[in-house]
């Protein structure tokens, strides 16, 4: 059975990462200039480099999604097919069970011509039996990862969790530079990037866990990195609690659905 996942930052890739795990195939849908932050732990960064690897899954980029002989040929070297396909036009060739949306947009998705048996979505905007048909919860806390057979997670607050000090983002459009990488350490004040001429200075101290791909163009008030005070690189590699958690929710949301179940790795 094959699983579409639309996004693959890292939130859907630690969801494709447990599904992977479990024996499950999995091809990822992406955007020409993905804008994932945390990207050491994201498939879509395939899309600028031609392939990565993320806890042992390895993905490979394609940049045309009607290509289904490659995205086959990539199946068969156990990898990982990341398509820059932002309108989801494989759905219809590949027919997917069921689809994961994990792009994180905060609003209800937009049809794509095509209704798998089980359209799953993350996070706020989604409510089940209405834009989906199950939803999870990405907000840490009693409900993390929780499925939603009715309703829908929690609405966006528009805040950050955990300290907000750690979230980098801009204060003027512009094309995005930074000299530094992930997992490098930072001092409170240090410069981090520069965008529109102006200079994003880092709130605390500690390891840069996240920044969005150098030469973006991006817009005011636009996350584009994180520091997390934890100061410790190795966690730069690791998929977080969190998204192992929701790739949980995801997997319970499958595995519920019986006709799927008695098909999970045919």
């Amino acid at each position: 059975m094959l699983i579409l996942i639309r996004g693959g930052g890292d939130l859907a890739t630690g969801v494709a990462v447990r599904l992977i795990h479990s024996g499950l195939r999995v091809v990822i849908t992406e955007l020409p200039e993905p804008l994932a932050v945390r990207r050491t732990v994201s498939f879509a960064e395939a899309i600028y480099t031609g392939e990565v690897t993320v806890e042992g899954v390895a993905a490979q980029r394609i940049t045309d999604p009607t290509d289904t002989l490659r995205i086959l040929a990539i199946f068969g070297k156990q990898k990982v097919p990341v398509l820059v396909d932002p309108d989801c036009i494989v759905a219809k060739s590949l027919n997917p069970m069921v689809i994961v949306d994990g792009r994180m947009t905060k609003r209800p998705p937009e049809p794509i011509g095509y209704v798998p048996r089980l359209y799953i979505g993350l996070g706020p905007g989604f409510v089940a039996g209405k834009n989906c048909q199950a939803a999870i919860e990405t907000r840490r806390g009693p409900s993390l990862g929780r499925v939603f057979w009715s309703g829908g997670p929690e609405a966006d607050t528009g805040q950050p969790e955990g300290e907000q000090a750690r979230v980098l983002r801009t204060s003027a459009n512009g094309e995005f530079h930074t000299p530094l990488n992930i997992g490098e350490h930072v001092e409170q004040g240090q410069v981090i990037a520069e965008v529109g001429g102006q200079t994003i200075i880092a709130p605390i101290h500690g390891i840069l866990r996240g920044l969005i791909h150098p030469g973006l163009v991006v817009t005011e008030g636009m996350k584009i990195g994180d520091i997390d005070p934890r100061d410790d690189p190795v966690l730069c590699q690791h998929v977080s609690d969190k998204a192992l958690s929701i790739g949980g929710g995801v997997l319970e949301a499958i595995l519920s659905t019986v006709e799927l179940r008695i098909q999970m790795w045919v």
